[in-house]
């Protein structure tokens, strides 16, 4: 039970030296994954599309 409390207590004491962002900052990085999230999925959509409709093309052809 001692050791338990000891990571507890190291644990805590590590917690209080983070450097926390701003709530400004929390804000415009979540937008930033969100945004760059939302590019990639477009150019992955796009390019599924046209391989699909490329190899739909080639099995309709032979």
């Amino acid at each position: 039970m001692t050791q338990l409390v000891k990571y507890i207590k190291a644990t805590m004491a590590e917690l209080r030296q983070v450097n926390w962002p701003s709530k400004k900052q929390t804000i415009t990085y979540t937008v930033l994954v969100i945004a760059v999230s939302a590019v990639v999925a477009l150019y992955v959509g796009v390019f599924d599309y046209l391989f699909s409709q490329g190899i739909n093309l080639l099995i309709h052809t032979f």
